[in-house]
């Protein structure tokens, strides 16, 4: 019985998508190509169907076991299990993780202590890539996302006690609670200001929060980007 693999749903910016798209279109043609050769190849006229059937499965295989070495790419979902494990590996987090504690990890909308995700348009978000990961690779994903980030979210927690989170994140904070949003914004008002030397902070505690989402989108990277430069990052002005 196959085993259920782990979903992900993840934003992406239309280039990454077009890109990540191609990447597997070239590596199923590759695959493909291949197949063909050694059919011509190993299935000369006048074999009998069982020495034809021994060889179409020897070929078959052989194609598993170029999936697994990562010579072919296989599915989409093989090259992007592939891109994650690298990704985790480089960054120190491809290990045994806890369990988060129950509920922390299935509330709805964004974690908490992360902006908001890019405007849609250029140097935005204008796709949405569905993942399907092995269960045990998607398992470490959501942990080390969680683990990783749980200083920098605690310290946000702390910083949002003291200064507020403005009239932004209370709107959504209170669309989330069913909380009237003239409440909500009479509360983030009624807050001190927070200096720029305070803001500084908790935009660098924002960046030390980590998603399952912002570990997928580095593995895309990582495929549509393999042995090509970089495009200059989207200029702010």
């Amino acid at each position: 019985m196959a085993v259920a693999k782990m979903k992900f749903h993840v934003a992406l910016s239309e280039d990454a998508m077009a890109r990540l798209l191609s990447r597997a279109r070239q590596e199923q043609l590759r695959e493909r190509t291949w197949i063909i050769e050694q059919r011509v190849e190993r299935l000369p006229p006048g074999l009998s169907r069982r020495e034809a059937a021994d060889i179409r499965r020897s070929i078959r295989a052989e194609v598993i076991a170029k999936r697994r070495s990562g010579e072919f790419g296989g599915s989409r979902d093989d090259l992007m299990a592939r891109a994650v494990r690298e990704e985790l590996t480089a960054r120190g987090l491809d290990r045994e993780w806890p369990e988060p504690p129950e509920g922390e990890v299935d509330a709805p909308g964004r974690r908490w202590g992360t902006p908001p995700s890019q405007p849609l348009g250029a140097g935005g978000y204008g796709a949405r890539l569905s993942v399907n990961l092995p269960p045990a690779l998607g398992e470490t994903v959501r942990r080390a996302a969680y683990w990783t980030s749980k200083p920098a979210v605690e310290a946000l927690q702390e910083w949002a006690d003291r200064w507020g989170d403005g009239p932004e994140v209370a709107l959504r904070q209170s669309e989330r609670d069913g909380v009237p949003a003239e409440l909500a914004l009479l509360a983030a008002a009624g807050r001190p200001s927070a200096p720029q030397s305070v803001l500084e902070i908790r935009e660098r505690l924002r960046q030390q929060v980590i998603t399952t989402g912002d570990l997928i989108r580095a593995a895309v990277d990582r495929l549509i980007w393999d042995h090509q430069p970089k495009p200059p990052a989207p200029s702010d002005r």
